[in-house]
């Protein structure tokens, strides 16, 4: 009899561990190169301040596994407590979904050899990253003509002006452009919402229009909704 309630108590445990296991609809992995002691946080904006929504500890093993609940895709962050410093290079923004996503990155180098699969709006975000990257380099070779000029003294060439206008025009257009073309995913709305908030309204309007239903009822397609409408609002006033 003993022994028969010991089996079931061990079932049960079992059970609660299977349960937990499953809890959420997006299961997070990952590999920390280098990475023995210390603390991973999964965290959230919410309210304008970030939210932690998973403790990892690290003690002796650089993987990890997290599994949390996500009512659609959203940008979460992965937060490094490294333990015995500070550093700039310790929070990962990635665009999570509902699903199974691997994260794999290096206590050295944490942003920069960050690699996360898995998620597509993850996928289609750093393809937008890699060209808005190139449009910034432009933009600092302009700035830093421009501080040169002040520096030594000298007049500022009218094309840098003109320059920098028609940069920023274009990276705009390309942002709107990949929303547009990718209304079907929840980084449309995000970029919207993110990058070129403050473009013409019809651009806006456009991307709002073009979301699927999906899109359009997820985290960042409402904000993108109740956004045109406050700015309509304010623009007819």
């Amino acid at each position: 009899m003993h022994k028969f309630i010991i089996a079931i108590c061990s079932l049960a445990i079992l059970a609660s561990c299977s349960d937990k296991k499953t809890e959420g609809n997006l299961e997070i992995t990952g590999t920390i190169k280098g990475l023995k002691k210390g603390k991973l946080y999964i965290q959230r904006v919410q309210d304008t301040t970030l939210v932690a929504l998973d403790t990892i500890v690290l003690n002796g093993k650089s993987t990890f596994e997290s599994t949390i609940q996500l009512d659609s895709p959203e940008m979460l962050y992965l937060f490094l407590d490294r333990g015995v410093s500070n550093s700039i290079d310790n929070n990962l923004l990635f665009f999570a979904e509902p699903g199974k996503i691997n994260i794999d990155s290096d206590l050295e180098f944490f942003l920069s050899k960050a690699k996360v699969t898995g998620s597509k709006n993850q996928e289609l975000y750093d393809q937008y990253k890699s060209i808005v990257s190139k449009f910034n380099d432009q933009q600092l070779d302009l700035v830093k003509d421009e501080l040169m000029a002040f520096k030594n003294k000298t007049v500022i060439s009218p094309e840098n002006k003109v320059n920098q206008d028609a940069l920023l025009k274009r990276r705009y257009l390309y942002a709107a452009n990949f929303a547009l073309t990718n209304a079907d995913h929840e980084v449309a709305p995000y970029i919207a919402l993110t990058d070129i908030y403050d473009m013409n309204i019809k651009y806006l309007d456009t991307i709002q229009k073009s979301m699927t239903p999906q899109v359009a009822k997820s985290k960042y397609g409402k904000k993108l909704n109740e956004f045109l409408a406050e700015r309509k609002k304010k623009e007819k006033e």
